[in-house]
């Protein structure tokens, strides 16, 4: 009996060993002093084969952002929460999903300087990012209203990001107690929308945030 052809396995996916590669050596030096060769021989790639998927540094971060809130908004949320309880915790597994490039970003943030921290969020696609996590809350981004709550909510999160990249306790204690205090101070101005409201609001992404 003639053997059946064995079917060829799906290649695996680079991107992850890219993004990896890419936040490894960003903790070991300057970000601007890392060639694109480097990683890509870090991520076991030839060049043309890095340049297909990436032509720049800061389409890594892209990734990096992309893949974070993917990973996020792959788990639903408790709908029974209040909308800042949803908020913490939809911000909270972000941080869990970035834990692991920590390191990195956090060198990259000491070369840019803590002035232009904000810099660093920015290049991972901030405001977009923000307007999928309160989608992922069930809190509505879309119109004017979306659009300043994407706008305040950057802001509470960066105050939270600038406490993450120092967090050396096991549990991320002081970034939940950051992140805590900034949602609290935001409330006032996100307009968090009560239950019915968050229901009936239509899941439509907002477009500030959407990728041009």
């Amino acid at each position: 009996m003639a053997r059946k052809p064995r079917a060829e396995e799906a290649p695996a996916d680079p991107v992850p060993a890219i993004i990896a590669a890419t936040l490894q050596l960003a903790a070991e030096k300057a970000w601007s002093e890392i060639p694109l060769a480097e990683i890509a021989a870090a991520a076991g790639l030839s060049l043309i084969e890095f340049y297909r998927l990436f032509p720049s540094k800061l389409a890594i971060l892209d990734a990096l952002a992309r893949r974070t809130d993917a990973t996020v908004l792959a788990v639903p949320g408790d709908a029974d929460d209040p909308p800042r309880d949803r908020l913490f915790d939809v911000l909270m597994r972000r941080f869990d999903a970035l834990l692991p490039y920590r390191a990195g970003l956090k060198r990259m943030a000491r070369d840019l300087g803590r002035l232009q921290l904000d810099v660093l969020p920015a290049g991972l696609a901030l405001p977009r990012s923000m307007g999928w996590m309160l989608e992922a809350a069930g809190i509505p981004a879309a119109g004017l209203r979306g659009a300043l709550r994407v706008r305040v909510l950057g802001v509470a999160y960066l105050a939270a990001f600038r406490v993450f990249l120092e967090d050396d306790s096991a549990d991320l204690t002081r970034t939940m107690a950051a992140l805590d205090r900034a949602l609290r101070r935001a409330e006032p101005l996100l307009g968090l929308p009560r239950a019915a409201e968050s229901e009936a609001a239509p899941a439509e992404p907002a477009a500030p945030y959407e990728a041009t």
